[in-house]
């Protein structure tokens, strides 16, 4: 069973990077998960599939995994490239494009 060791990107409900700074490890599923044919609910038997652990620094977690002599895999995040966006350049002279109401 693998581990996977990465940092998780924020999520579409958060205006800000909350819970992005942590490190993760968490296990890869050993079996795909099954529909209930009675109520649709989907299930797993594989139990490592509900363990999640923190850690602080990416060197925290592959410290972790090597001493426990876990197979692990790092996935690096990628970084933000920010986007300076200006309200001003709605009405400059020089826009591209027409503005209208």
């Amino acid at each position: 069973m693998v581990a996977r060791i990465f940092r998780p990107a924020k999520t579409a409900m958060q205006s800000g990077r909350a819970k992005t700074k942590r490190w993760v490890l968490e296990w890869e599923p050993e079996t795909a998960k099954t529909a209930d044919p009675l109520m649709g609910w989907t299930s797993s038997s594989d139990m490592k599939g509900q363990l999640r652990l923190f850690f602080e620094t990416k060197e925290e977690a592959v410290a972790y995994a090597t001493r426990k002599n876990l197979d692990h895999r790092v996935i690096d995040p990628q970084e933000r490239s920010p986007k300076t966006v200006s309200y001003s350049d709605n009405f400059k002279f020089g826009r591209v494009g027409v503005w209208t109401h």
